[in-house]
């Protein structure tokens, strides 16, 4: 039986890489996608070190033509994707006051449409085999706002917002939606440990009972 395929957009060194490690070891063919070339091929080899079936392709998550002609690529050279993780975003620091109608709708092009392109591109195969999972990687912003991180805290309560209205739609159809909100920044060998957080993904997608996972310090 063919393994079943794992799309993650935005994939790097930190959550994405560990979720693919993750979902590799248990079966998953997993294809990467981003826009830096150079480390999809290290994250790809590494992955192929450890036994993992594992690919990637270059998409810019901040345009709806290179995610279009991104998972146009992967349906031809790989099939359907049983799995899509969002897990792109803009990082970049500002208060709501400096913030332009410009620099707030790039960085939401990225932390919002992106995720919605990318859905829209996997949900009709979904809906016809009427299975499927759909996870985001969400941010303690989206739930405790800061003024110096205006437009990211914006982003984070957007995709938040449409996780949890798309998991509610797509429940009857079979098709599991969930997000991972992590409340904090990303470290090896703290509590937000990236492989420690991997298997918050692992345990949404395996259980699929809540669909948002608070990852956030005691």
């Amino acid at each position: 039986m063919s393994k079943k395929l794992a799309v993650i957009i935005g994939a790097g060194p930190g959550v994405s890489l560990h979720v693919a490690h993750k979902f590799g070891q248990n079966g998953f063919h997993v294809v990467l996608a981003a826009r830096n070339k150079v480390a999809l091929e290290e994250f790809t080899s590494q992955l192929r070190e450890e036994g993992i079936a594992a690919d990637y392709i270059i998409v810019d998550a901040g345009s709806t033509a290179s995610i279009e002609a991104g998972f146009k690529s992967i349906k031809e050279q790989y099939g359907s994707p049983d799995l899509l993780i969002y897990n792109a975003a803009v990082i970049a620091g500002g208060k709501p006051s400096s913030l332009t109608s410009e620099v707030l709708t790039q960085h939401l092009q990225v932390d919002v449409v992106g995720a919605l392109e990318s859905t829209r591109q996997v949900l009709p195969d979904l809906l016809a085999k009427k299975s499927g999972t759909i996870l985001f990687t969400g941010g303690g912003l989206s739930l405790f706002p800061s003024a110096q991180n205006a437009s990211l805290s914006i982003g984070k309560a957007a995709v938040r917002n449409f996780a949890l209205t798309l998991a509610e739609e797509l429940k009857p159809e079979g098709i599991f939606v969930g997000t991972v909100t992590i409340a904090g920044t990303v470290k090896p060998d703290t509590y937000y440990d990236p492989a420690i957080i991997a298997d918050a993904y692992w345990k949404l997608y395996t259980e699929r009972e809540e669909h948002e996972i608070l990852f956030k310090q005691p």
